[in-house]
């Protein structure tokens, strides 16, 4: 006879070893000015401090914020930052991202 464990998905995490994987979702303008967000772990919600100019896909560590180990350790949360867009935009939105197309000398391509 043979037993499997099963373990059911997270709706927020996935485990690594003892980490524990959370995708965050920021606007463009909490990137590139930096902004404070709530996070969530096991035990509840910590504030985490995303610093002006993230760039999509950096990955922060919140420090024993993981599953607790055989030996009593603590892993850590690592959280991945995604930039996202909005789909769609109203007139004022849509003036306000056209002046700063006009303006800005950001070039991610750097043609």
């Amino acid at each position: 006879m043979c037993i499997r464990d099963r373990y059911a998905r997270h709706p927020d995490f996935q485990p690594r070893g003892a980490d524990l994987l959370y995708d965050l979702a920021v606007t463009p303008w909490e990137a590139v000015l930096g902004t404070t967000v709530k996070v969530p772990t096991l035990e509840g919600s910590v504030s985490l401090r995303v610093p002006p100019g993230t760039p999509s896909g950096l990955t922060m560590r919140a420090r024993s914020r993981g599953l607790v180990t055989i030996s009593g350790e603590r892993g850590d949360l690592l959280v991945s930052v995604t930039i996202k867009v909005p789909e769609s935009v109203n007139e004022a939105e849509r003036e306000l991202w056209e002046k700063l197309a006009e303006t800005s000398s950001f070039n991610p391509r750097g043609d």
